[in-house]
């Protein structure tokens, strides 16, 4: 059974100063409809998960997070996910540049007018590092609740593999294209770099890579070096930013290939004949004949005369394209011998698998979002996670940590949302997650009642 993903690129939540506020929220409302319509039709009838390929806010501010999270929740229902179960990167419209600071300027300058080298330098000192990330300080707090926190060594991430047939697994890896964004990049000059912190994915017998970005690689000065990675190391390539869908398979060597897939725009600023509204849902099957990554694209495009979204036979090669991807890795694994669970989904709450294998070199330990540890295995762990982190503010989730006694005596570390997680899932493996369940949801009804 195929691993059916709803893909949506560039929503801009907050960028209407206007009357297209109305506009657009029907198009976000018929967005939903027709998802669920078509995902519906689907042999799965049901989404494995939703993938967001940045630009989910306009400014970057928390204000426009809380409405971006009321819609995927709305999204992942009607298409019977998971509300957790969302795959996103940042792009450059998810920092606040007001909170980029002289220094931070400082540093932007340098490595711009530099290379590699200064890009490593720079991100290789922790303060540094900090000072550039500070702009990204609410899509962090957003992104953690999902599990997609930023890498604070600004390195790939990764949570999530989906076995899509016998010991053959897609695996979704995260990168951040918008460290260096100032809001004046051009595509003709560019400046915005990936590093190689990032683009050294990784590799494994059986998994294909599914990389997600914001840009598309023609913005960044390391290209050249990033594409020699994803060919070598990734299945498919998925970017946003440009508002122009378009996607082609480049064939890398015999029986190796990369479907390069660059998204168009869920609600760009304006629609007219160039720019619509656009989004995708992306079906990731196992070729068992030739033993190869399938992928068949459902693009779905605004119709301008009857104010919904259709098939969209224009863009993307048209509706229903399917694609079968040289898949080395799949191959490595051998023949089939048995029969398997061809759609076992593993995240690191796994039902029947460990979730996700976290890699402990690739990431650096508590402090950050993905965690080297599996978390406990839990029923309605993901979902509290979220809502902890993403509908609780910072003083009513130390709240619950000291009233469940989550906190030792003797503490003396720096409370980040790396550690925040570290006491939760503590608290979680203490048999305490009724009782973190309940205060959140206290937390939200006091709030409500003093905001009456």
């Amino acid at each position: 059974m195929p691993a059916v993903f709803v893909h949506v690129s560039d929503i801009h939540f907050g960028q209407e100063r206007d009357h297209s506020i109305h506009i657009h929220d029907d198009v976000k409302l018929q967005l939903i409809e027709d998802a669920a319509d078509v995902v519906a039709k689907l042999p799965a009838g049901v989404a494995q998960g939703i993938l967001v390929t940045g630009d989910i806010a306009q400014s970057g501010n928390w204000q426009e997070y809380e409405e971006a999270s009321k819609w995927l929740d709305e999204l992942a229902g009607r298409i019977g996910c998971p509300i957790h179960r969302v795959q996103m990167v940042p792009g450059n419209h998810d920092l606040d540049r007001k909170k980029l600071s002289v220094g931070g300027s400082a540093l932007l300058d340098y490595i711009r007018a530099g290379g590699q080298a200064e890009y490593e330098k720079v991100f290789a000192n922790p303060s540094d590092r900090a000072t550039l990330l500070a702009r990204f300080e609410d899509y962090g707090r957003f992104s953690f609740g999902y599990r997609c926190a930023l890498d604070e060594e600004a390195r790939f991430a990764t949570n999530l593999r989906i076995e899509i047939g016998p010991d053959r697994w897609i695996r979704f890896v995260r990168l951040n294209s918008a460290l260096l964004c100032t809001g004046k990049e051009k595509e003709d000059q560019p400046e915005l770099m990936i590093g190689s912190r990032q683009f050294t994915l990784p590799r494994k017998t059986g998994e294909e890579n599914v990389v997600l970005v914001h840009h598309p690689l023609h913005w960044c000065k390391d290209a050249a070096d990033v594409r020699e990675y994803v060919n070598a190391r990734a299945r498919v390539f998925i970017s946003g930013h440009e508002h122009n869908p378009k996607v082609h398979v480049e064939p890398v060597a015999d029986g190796c290939d990369v479907l390069m897939l660059a998204a168009g725009a869920a609600v760009p600023y304006r629609s007219n004949d160039e720019y619509t509204y656009t989004y995708n849902i992306i079906e990731f099957d196992w070729d068992e004949v030739n033993d190869a990554l399938a992928v068949t694209m459902h693009p779905r495009a605004w119709n301008r005369t009857r104010k919904c979204f259709e098939a969209d036979g224009k863009r993307l090669g048209g509706k229903d394209r399917r694609f079968s991807l040289g898949s080395p890795n799949f191959r490595k694994v051998g023949p089939v011998t048995s029969d398997v669970d061809e759609n076992a989904i593993a995240e690191d709450v796994g039902d029947t698998k460990p979730v996700v294998e976290e890699v402990p070199t690739e990431t650096a330990g508590a402090e950050l979002g993905e965690m080297p540890s599996v978390p406990p295995a839990a029923e309605g762990y993901e979902l509290a996670l979220l809502r902890f982190f993403r509908d609780l503010v910072e003083s009513e989730r130390l709240r619950i940590l000291v009233e469940l006694d989550a906190i030792p005596s003797d503490f003396d570390e720096r409370m980040t949302q790396g550690v925040e997680r570290r006491l939760f899932d503590w608290l979680v493996s203490e048999r305490r997650l009724p009782d973190v369940t309940a205060m959140i949801e206290k937390m939200i009804s006091e709030r409500k009642d003093e905001d009456a």
